[in-house]
């Protein structure tokens, strides 16, 4: 369960988040991504052909960014690890249903979906309004 402090929660809502992984050249890999919050945790539905999944299968080291694009001196960071599990659609469908859209349309045929949990060892919960 992510321990996110009570001035940070809304962000878990917000429509994106920036998502980092660490590429086979040992450099980070940022892409922005859809996610969705439940049952206290951070999960993103991928497909398996996506290099994100691909860094994240050799080294599960990652770390999700959260900026209030309202107030971009605030932000939410979750370092950790990730757990990839296989997704039978279900998962994928519940982010869908969030960002109203299927997921699975962009996949190509024979491509297969994982769940990505976040489990931070830290969170940070900055907000640097002075």
């Amino acid at each position: 369960m992510i321990d996110v402090p009570d001035s940070h929660q809304d962000l878990l809502q917000s429509p994106v988040a920036t998502f980092a992984t660490i590429g086979p050249d040992g450099r980070p890999q940022l892409s922005e991504v859809w996610f969705l919050y439940e049952n206290g945790s951070v999960a993103i539905s991928l497909n398996t052909t996506r290099q994100k999944t691909k860094n994240l299968m050799a080294r599960p080291q990652c770390c999700l960014l959260i900026l209030d694009l309202a107030v971009p001196q605030r932000y939410l960071e979750l370092r950790g690890d990730a757990e990839v599990t296989a997704d039978d659609g279900s998962f994928a469908e519940q982010v869908g249903k969030k960002y109203g859209t299927d997921l699975r349309a962009y996949d190509h045929p024979g491509d297969q979906r994982v769940v990505v949990r976040v489990v931070p060892q830290r969170v940070n919960a900055v907000d640097m309004r002075g």
